[in-house]
């Protein structure tokens, strides 16, 4: 590509935690006029930025979902040793093998770009950051669904929420250009803020219908919780993290004790937890967590990395094993006359 047509060229990166409401927010900004997100990804792949480079490292390697961002390596800033030219130049044209040559306004989304932005500034001049927040609930709650291999206790995933949060409040202050929603604001009126978008990004809506953002999920999450805080078995922990998380997410205008159609009743009087207990039940969900682990690894991301290496004979090999073995599952049992 030519110094005048890279001049042209704009960057958005979707930013925000797993269970946010990237992947909807994401595709929708990809739909808008001359615009364009990837095309033509490998089927096996997510269609996420960091699964079509070789530059930085999957979050998976940090931990995955839920975890990756208290790993310290997670968070790259302009001083990070991956911004040279070479690299760079790779991580650009990985990226642009998978956009729309036709369009100049390139969209990505990763979960980890909110602990990157400083960096993806620094490689990619001309970007524009929007960041999703959603209510650490559903966001918490919601992470376990996407795989044991990276399963992680409630308090660490509270934990991991405040922590992503407060690094990109500091790193928000170093970004040229960054627009800010919530998932709550985002589903109730997603026309207002596509268009807002737009403006932003200097682009327009088009005339033909973006895809349908679906209505809250969140209650579910909600209902599961206010169960847990009440009559688990365990609902002592549960009451001890959400005592000693709740200011954290208040500065975000959240609370773990109080949400919109909460029966406060049923959680008036949760019981004061001493920190020695309640660090004894920490330390009980952290093993729960490490043997959940232990016997779902690797992780989906490792796999995939592990198969990309394998020769295509071995992989056709395990394919033929796992066909037959499945075959032999549906097969009747014998009976004995």
């Amino acid at each position: 590509m030519s110094g005048d047509e890279k001049s042209n060229y704009k960057y958005v990166f979707v930013c925000g935690l797993h269970r946010s409401g990237t992947s909807v927010l994401a595709n929708n900004i990809g739909r808008l006029e001359n615009c364009t997100g990837f095309k033509n990804t490998p089927a096996s792949v997510p269609d996420e930025g960091q699964n079509l480079q070789d530059v930085y490292p999957f979050e998976a390697e940090y931990g995955g979902p839920g975890r990756f961002g208290l790993d310290p390596r997670a968070h790259l800033t302009e001083r990070s040793e991956l911004l040279r030219p070479d690299k760079v130049a790779r991580l650009r044209a990985s990226w642009h093998s998978y956009w729309d040559k036709s369009k100049t306004i390139f969209v990505e989304k990763t979960p980890g770009n909110l602990l990157m932005t400083r960096f993806l500034q620094a490689a990619f001049p001309n970007s524009y950051f929007i960041v999703i927040r959603r209510h650490p609930i559903p966001v918490c709650m919601g992470t376990p669904k996407l795989g044991q291999a990276s399963a992680t206790s409630l308090h660490n995933l509270f934990k991991h929420w405040l922590h992503c949060h407060q690094l990109f409040e500091e790193d928000k202050k170093h970004l040229k250009q960054v627009y800010e929603l919530t998932y709550e604001d985002y589903i109730e009126d997603p026309g207002r803020y596509h268009c807002a978008i737009a403006a932003f990004i200097g682009t327009t809506v088009p005339k033909t219908t973006l895809k349908e953002v679906n209505a809250d999920r969140s209650k579910k999450y909600f209902d599961r919780w206010s169960t847990l805080l009440t009559s688990s078995f365990f609902r002592d922990y549960y009451q001890y993290i959400a005592r000693k998380y709740d200011a954290g997410f208040l500065k975000y205008g959240y609370s773990l004790v109080k949400w919109p159609g909460l029966d406060a009743e049923a959680l008036r009087g949760l019981g004061e937890i001493s920190p020695a207990l309640g660090g004894l039940y920490c330390r009980g969900a952290d093993a729960c967590a490490f043997t959940s682990r232990l016997f779902n690894w690797p992780p989906p991301n490792t796999r995939r990395r592990i198969k990309a290496l394998l020769p295509k004979s071995i992989l056709m090999r395990i394919n033929q094993a796992r066909q037959k073995t499945s075959v032999a599952q549906d097969q009747p049992e014998a009976t004995s006359p």
